[in-house]
């Protein structure tokens, strides 16, 4: 785990070069306008879509700003990660890229087709306990008995600074946003997206969207306290039972509302997608417009930019929402 002292929320000078360092390694992705979920919303709905990012979510970003700024003797050492799907496939990816061995440790169980995109990208894979924070451990474990360099999922500064970048393209592509909603996980898109406002849209209301049945987060963000909560939520990506200090402080400081969507809501919000801009959502990536649907009132009339964060979904969780 990345020491306490290195801790450091991200500077936009940070994110700026951070995109420098990524922007020959990850696309810049789409932000499209939907009449449809217009609409629907009664709003002026604008969709970021990072499900059309390489290898299917906006992780990757922060993946190879991190990696790019290892040591030769880290590099030699090898990453080792926990990951739910997302983070590891951008570890595995930023680790090829740089010439480096990777192993990613992921909950038995886990997304399918992340862990088959991990093995073809050529991490080592192992699967380790019921949920993210057991697999976490047993990176941990790993880390400390072979010498590998251990990446956190959400207390590393490289890895917020990169995926800020995504908000950077937002605020270039579009102006007068009202309102920018991004999924909370282990925070690193919404804390970066709440950085890169602050400078360049601060008129703007980031509002992240959680797991009702994954708050961990959200009761952080409102208390302070990082406390375990059960965790039951078909969202792999929102899927921790704890909350991490680096993107909670970030967000507990700038972040300007905090919802809790119900699984119906996200897998409305899947179906939703499909039909109104012919792409496929995962369900993490959809509790951005599960949000939305739920805020339509606040939302009536205001410019709003939505983060569909990833496009990782399986055929058969794909064919369980639509049916």
């Amino acid at each position: 785990m990345t020491d306490s002292t290195k801790l450091i929320e991200p500077t936009m000078a940070d994110i700026q070069q951070a995109r420098s360092t990524i922007e020959k390694h990850v696309l810049r992705t789409p932000l499209r306008h939907y009449p449809m979920l217009s609409k629907l919303l009664d709003a002026d709905v604008w969709v970021k879509h990072e499900n059309f990012q390489l290898l299917g979510a906006f992780k990757v970003r922060g993946g190879i700003n991190l990696v790019s700024q290892t040591s030769d003797d880290e590099r030699k050492r090898g990453f080792v990660t926990a990951s739910s799907g997302n983070h590891g496939q951008s570890i595995a990816y930023a680790a090829r890229a740089f010439g480096a061995e990777c192993t990613v440790v992921l909950p038995e169980g886990a997304n399918a087709a992340k862990a088959g995109s991990i093995a073809a990208l050529g991490a080592k894979v192992i699967f380790h306990g019921d949920v993210f924070e057991r697999s976490k451990e047993r990176a941990e474990e790993l880390a400390s008995s072979e010498g590998m360099r251990s990446v956190h999922a959400a207390n590393e500064p490289a890895l917020i600074a990169g995926v800020a970048t995504y908000s950077v393209e937002i605020y270039e592509d579009l102006d007068n946003v009202d309102v920018l909603i991004a999924p909370v996980g282990a925070g690193s898109g919404a804390s970066g997206a709440c950085i890169v406002t602050d400078a360049l849209s601060p008129s703007t209301r980031v509002i992240g969207a959680q797991a009702k049945n994954a708050p961990a987060g959200y009761h952080a963000w409102k208390s302070g306290k990082f406390e375990t909560y059960p965790m039951s939520t078909a969202a792999e990506g929102l899927a921790t039972e704890s909350a991490y200090t680096l993107p909670i402080g970030i967000l507990r400081n700038r972040l300007k509302d905090f919802v809790l969507v119900e699984e119906s809501e996200i897998e409305s919000a899947i179906k939703r997608y499909v039909h109104t801009t012919r792409s496929l959502v995962e369900h993490a990536g959809a509790a951005s417009l599960a949000a939305a649907i739920r805020l339509k009132e606040e939302l009536k009339g205001k410019r709003v930019v939505l983060i569909a964060s990833g496009g990782n979904i399986t055929t058969d969780q794909l064919k369980a929402v639509l049916a």
